[in-house]
């Protein structure tokens, strides 16, 4: 059996129709609050792997993780 890759996955067609009813402006906010969200849970990965880091750090190793590494 093949394996299964991201660009197998079919979205719903009930799934596809919600952002289709939004304006760009709510698209535009639904993906900056998607973005938001992974940020936050990076951020919070970091912390628990480095408590004792600084603020500045974390939000180093969560730009370089976020960039793959272009940061």
């Amino acid at each position: 059996m093949a394996e299964r890759t991201f660009t197998d996955e079919i979205l719903d067609d009930r799934m596809a129709e919600i952002p289709r009813r939004k304006t760009p402006a709510e698209r535009l906010e639904m993906t900056f609050a998607m973005w938001r969200f992974a940020q936050d849970l990076v951020r919070a990965a970091v912390r628990d792997e480095h408590p004792d880091w600084s603020d500045d750090q974390v939000n180093r190793e969560v730009a370089r993780r976020l960039s793959h590494g272009a940061v």
